[in-house]
């Protein structure tokens, strides 16, 4: 009975557990550069600051910089419906995009991982993306994907010119480099994109007053933003499957424990503000794993960095063993506006807890007997 319980134990603590805040805090002083992504002040900031080219604006996705620079202007063309939440933009919940792909930059994750090329390397073109990272192509669809769609919803007004995202040299096919294109491929990723930029337009006919400039709630914009977000990966997560054989097992691993995660931190409304994503980054590994690092003992990462890591191999273990089904009673206890509250606060408790033991509950998981969730899958799901 004893893997039972450790299953059951995981469930009822994210069903009704309400703890405590996060102890590890960064202390983000407003003024520091170190709060932003990596070279963000050489990001171009403005549409025309692109390559324009036979009435195109052509954009090298492909480039650090330009990447950066799409979320520069997403950031930028949507600063006026968060002035409500903070200064200086700082409420923005499109901060986690470019913040994780600042962090996969700054960590090494965006070079080609078979040092096949110096794509990406301090000693050859350090700001080159690899087609060959995993990383980067999961994240051209939370970046190309969003920027298009921003584009198609109006989020820039009338364009005088077309957008034309520059291919990759491998791997052409895997990706779609226009509005046009991305809408013939695409067009249900496209649509959620679109709608979460739509709403932020629509709001802008519910400011109450002149001093503000529009009116919404954070927790329903977030709920769009995250639903395209999960949905740019779902649709990712299967087509670049055969990157992470250039990854060490640990990193491959992790890569795919991230990606699982995703949809626990999603169903939150997890705020993806500046101050919150960079406190939460921090738990993140600062380098690529390898083959000798065993969790939870990397001896150059934190406690806290070690403890998140086994945290997710567990959270995806758990998943995987019930068919997806601690997903769906997840997504259902977070139903609510209370339930996603107590989520966020679950989370902060994983990353910080000296209490929760993930070598326990991994080690709970194997050998668990799947037919025990069967009076779970009733109760959760044929009533409510």
């Amino acid at each position: 009975m004893r893997p039972y319980f450790g299953i059951q134990a995981l469930l009822i603590v994210t069903l009704t557990l309400s703890p405590v805040t996060a102890a590890a805090q960064i202390d983000n002083d407003a003024t520091g550069e170190d709060i932003y992504p990596p070279l963000w002040d050489r990001a171009p900031e403005n549409l025309l600051d692109f390559l324009v080219k036979d009435k195109k604006i052509v954009i090298n996705a492909w480039n650090y910089r330009e990447r950066m620079g799409m979320y520069k202007n997403l950031l930028n063309s949507s600063a006026k419906y968060f002035t409500a939440f903070g200064s200086q933009n700082f409420g923005n919940i499109l901060w986690g995009l470019p913040l994780q792909h600042g962090w996969q930059f700054r960590t090494g994750r965006l070079a080609d991982p078979s040092s096949v090329t110096s794509c990406g390397y301090e000693d050859g073109d350090l700001l080159c993306i690899s087609v060959r990272s995993w990383w980067s192509c999961m994240n051209y669809y939370l970046a190309v994907i969003p920027f298009l769609g921003a584009v198609e919803a109006g989020l820039f007004g009338q364009l005088q010119y077309e957008i034309e995202i520059l291919p990759p040299e491998e791997r052409r096919d895997d990706f779609c480099y226009s509005v046009t294109d991305c809408r013939s491929h695409i067009p249900k990723l496209m649509d959620k994109w679109k709608a979460y930029f739509e709403y932020l337009l629509s709001t802008e006919h519910k400011a109450g007053s002149p001093a503000t400039f529009s009116s919404f709630k954070v927790d329903d914009a977030l709920g769009l933003m995250w639903r395209a977000h999960v949905a740019s990966i779902a649709y990712a997560l299967p087509k670049f499957q055969d990157s992470l054989k250039y990854l060490s097992d640990p990193e491959a691993d992790f890569g795919e424990d991230w990606a699982n995660a995703v949809d626990f931190i999603a169903a939150t409304h997890f705020s993806t503000d500046l101050q919150t994503t960079n406190q939460f980054q921090a738990f993140l590994p600062q380098r690529m794993l390898t083959e000798g690092d065993v969790l939870p003992s990397i001896s150059d990462f934190s406690p806290q960095q070690n403890r998140v890591l086994l945290s997710l191999t567990a959270l995806h273990k758990a998943n995987q063993l019930t068919g997806g089904l601690l997903l769906k009673i997840w997504q259902k206890a977070m139903s609510t506006e209370a339930g996603r509250k107590m989520g966020r606060k679950l989370m902060e408790e994983l990353a910080s807890s000296q209490k929760f033991d993930p070598v326990g509950m991994y080690n709970d998981l194997k050998g668990v007997d799947l037919t025990a969730f069967s009076f779970l899958r009733r109760s959760s799901f044929n009533s409510d």
